[in-house]
This record gives structure tokens, C-alpha cells and sequence, in this order.
């Protein structure tokens, strides 16, 4: 446990939540990696986790620490560039949703907010843009394949 005794709280008890925060991305070519990364986070542990799948029918049952939120993104019902008509191309979902996220949930900076990106190139390089450029995080917070090159800490995948 971590030290703090919450035995005794009630509503109206403050707490200070200093627990890290996450995000987790993934697509179809990662599934099984994703569900090994969530499976060594603390059960604890708070955040978001985003998945990109071709289609609705793809979605499953993901376990993740119960203080965690799954977002899936088919992207089969989900347009490209907004007036185009375009489809949605891999990684296009998972970078939108990590912008918008990140608006919210990092807008006084990301702090200590963990990233492990999992997936393909075009979706872990897309949120690793939004997350150095658009969101500040430092890329020592920020775990993507080694094969990539991004500069950040890499897993062995």
C-alpha cells in the first residue's frame, strides 16, 4: 500500500491524490502488448486508455486497473478530415482523441502524467506529437517502441 491510511474518510474528507497519472494507447497490432503493459501498472493506477480498431466488432473486454477509463475508436465509423469524406486512416482516431484529452486533462501541464504507446507507427508517432508538442510532456514520461526512434524511454517492442 502506499502509506496513507483512507479507513477512516468519509465524502466530506479531503484527499490528496497523488497517485501518477496514465495514458495508454494502442491499435489492433498491439492488442496483446497493451494488455501485457496494463497488466504491470499498479492496481492503483489512474488514467485513460485509447484503442484504435478497424472495426465495432473488434472491441472487447480489456483489463485495466479499476481507476482507469477504456475508450474504443473504430474506425470504420469515424470520418477522416473533417468536410473530405475521406475514411479514417490508421491513427488518425487515436491522435484526435489523445489532443482532446490532453486539452482537458493536462491543461495546467502534464506534471507527472505517464504515456506507454503501443500500436503501429502512424498512430504512436501521431500521439507522440501531440503529447511533446501540443501538451509539453517530457519524453522521459513517455514509453514507445524501440524500433521507433522517437527519444523516448522504449519497451522492448
Amino acid at each position: 500500500m502506499n502509506g496513507h491510511d483512507h479507513t477512516a474518510h468519509t465524502g466530506a474528507t479531503p484527499h490528496r491524490d497523488d497517485r501518477v497519472q496514465f495514458v495508454v494507447t494502442a491499435d489492433e497490432t498491439s492488442l496483446a502488448q497493451v494488455q501485457s503493459e496494463l497488466a504491470l501498472l499498479p492496481l492503483c493506477s489512474k488514467g485513460r486508455v485509447f484503442v484504435e480498431v478497424p472495426e465495432p466488432k473488434d472491441v472487447f473486454a480489456l483489463k485495466v486497473p479499476m481507476r482507469m477509463t477504456v475508450t474504443w475508436l473504430p474506425r470504420s465509423v469515424r470520418a477522416g478530415r473533417a468536410g473530405t469524406g475521406e475514411a479514417c486512416a490508421p491513427g488518425q482516431a487515436l491522435r484526435r482523441a489523445v489532443r482532446a484529452w490532453s486539452a482537458e486533462m493536462l491543461c495546467d501541464g502534464p506534471g507527472e502524467t505517464q504515456a506507454i504507446l503501443t500500436g503501429s507507427y502512424s498512430g504512436v508517432s501521431g500521439v507522440y506529437e501531440v503529447l511533446t508538442s501540443q501538451a509539453d510532456m517530457p519524453t522521459g514520461h513517455i514509453v514507445t517502441p524501440a524500433a521507433f526512434g522517437l527519444g523516448s524511454r522504449s519497451n522492448a517492442n
